[in-house]
């Protein structure tokens, strides 16, 4: 039992801070509670802790003034930030002011438990390495939106990877966000002020691609007329992100990992090195493991691009997001057209709930900008929305599966079989729209 370990816990909801002290108090630690950040800057100037666990959103003073005060006061405490409103904003801030960890309520016991044993481990590092403070994070606007407990965890791996130059790959199906999270972690880095640079390694052919990534020297081939850098020295000191890695050849693959292994690279049609300084960030929608299994994708590659993984989830699977993000493409698209649109009608979001969006948030996007440009009142309403947001009747029990085969067969139907047509009022690209039409045995024309 931790009879030695304090705490000191910041609270303004009573009833939370007893329910939690009780917790604390079972699990062998010394607790003191209080209900006010002023109270708890106070504390913290008498008194050692070991472990400050302090909520954000407080009254008058709130608890990241407590985390800056108690990095001032006594720099070797933990401390754990808790807020019951997930976002980029606050974790980042968090860690940027020298947070050990953030969770989101409502917080599971297991997970606070955990959470306090992995900080006590950090206080017997730094006390042995003789470290005090965090180094903090580099600040940076971060475009994503949601409050779910699974963005709460992606936006705190975000803040602890962005100082470092590690690659990170971002997993998740076409629409869910993956550029904006390897466009947050750069913002957030030392490499902010440097270039940002990102390229669909599916959407071009392997001789044009290669050309891209690496340059090529004049006369490599007979449309290079002149010497051209490629995007490895273009976003020299800053971040690549190569979109869609699941769909690079084994050749270019080959060229890449040596790339990353040597730190530099060599333009096509010449025989000198360039030293290339660059973080770079994977993104796909692919199973890059089961690609690897069918020789499909190299596997030491693979071990390469994943020092740190980050999986963004469907939409479908983080709903209670869906109203924040809903508000914030009305604003985006009514300031575009310069439009007056103030909100979505519950119907409309109690549609958006039903909705499995195979299309996930880009999908979403492209709803609410159709919406906002056929509007013609002061709210979106139902009748502002594509045929397939129609409310279904109340025997309806059709599952989530069921629900996506329906809608892509109906904007199938609606673009009369236009692939390119149904794949952008999806929100998605040609070929998933291909692939989930073959899943669910919906007939297409290809193109």
């Amino acid at each position: 039992m931790r009879t030695t370990t304090r705490i000191l816990l910041v609270e303004d909801d009573r009833e939370n801070c007893l329910m939690l002290k009780e917790a604390l108090s079972k699990w062998g630690y010394q607790v003191t509670e209080t209900f006010s950040g002023e109270e708890a800057i106070r504390l913290g100037q008498r008194e050692s802790f070991d472990i400050v666990l302090s909520d954000i959103r407080m009254a008058n003073v709130d608890g990241l003034q407590v985390l800056k005060a108690m990095r001032k006061s006594q720099p070797h405490a933990q401390v754990i930030m808790m807020t019951g409103f997930g976002s980029v904003d606050t974790a980042v801030d968090a860690m940027k002011a020298g947070a050990f960890d953030y969770i989101s309520k409502p917080f599971k016991f297991d997970e606070v438990k955990l959470t306090l044993s992995r900080a006590l481990e950090q206080l017997e590092v730094e006390k042995a390495r003789g470290q005090q403070v965090p180094q903090p994070l580099p600040t940076g606007a971060l475009p994503l939106i949601g409050h779910s407990r699974s963005m709460a965890e992606i936006y705190k791996t975000i803040a602890r990877v962005a100082a470092g130059s590690s690659t990170v790959l971002v997993q998740g199906e076409s629409g869910t966000g993956k550029e904006l999270v390897a466009r947050s972690i750069h913002q957030n880095s030392d490499r902010a002020s440097k270039p940002f640079l990102a390229i669909n390694c599916a959407a071009l052919p392997d001789t044009l691609l290669e050309s891209e990534l690496f340059g090529h020297a004049r006369g490599a081939h007979s449309t290079a007329t002149s010497d051209k850098p490629g995007l490895f020295e273009l976003a020299s000191g800053g971040t690549l992100l190569l979109d869609e890695v699941g769909d690079m050849s084994l050749t270019l693959q080959a060229k890449l990992l040596r790339v990353l292994e040597d730190s530099e690279t060599r333009r096509l049609g010449d025989s000198g090195t360039i030293k290339t300084d660059v973080r770079v960030i994977a993104s796909t929608n692919k199973d890059l493991m089961k690609l690897t299994r069918e020789d499909d994708f190299r596997s030491d590659l693979y071990y390469r691009l994943n020092v740190v993984t980050i999986t963004l989830p469907p939409l479908r699977e983080r709903k209670e997001d869906i109203p924040a993000l809903t508000e914030y493409f009305i604003r985006k698209y009514c300031a575009a057209a310069r439009r007056n649109v103030g909100e979505a009608s519950p119907e409309v979001l109690e549609s958006f709930q039903r909705h499995s969006w195979p299309g996930n948030v880009r999908e979403l996007e492209n709803v609410i900008e159709r919406a906002v440009l056929l509007n013609v009142k002061s709210r979106i309403m139902l009748e502002d929305l594509p045929p397939n947001f129609l409310t279904p009747s109340s025997g309806s029990t059709l599952s989530l599966e069921e629900m996506e085969r329906k809608h892509i067969a109906q904007i199938l139907h609606q673009t009369k079989g236009n692939i390119k047509a149904a794949a952008e009022l999806l929100g998605i690209d040609r070929k998933t729209l291909y692939r989930k039409a073959g899943e669910y045995g919906i007939e297409v024309v290809r193109e």
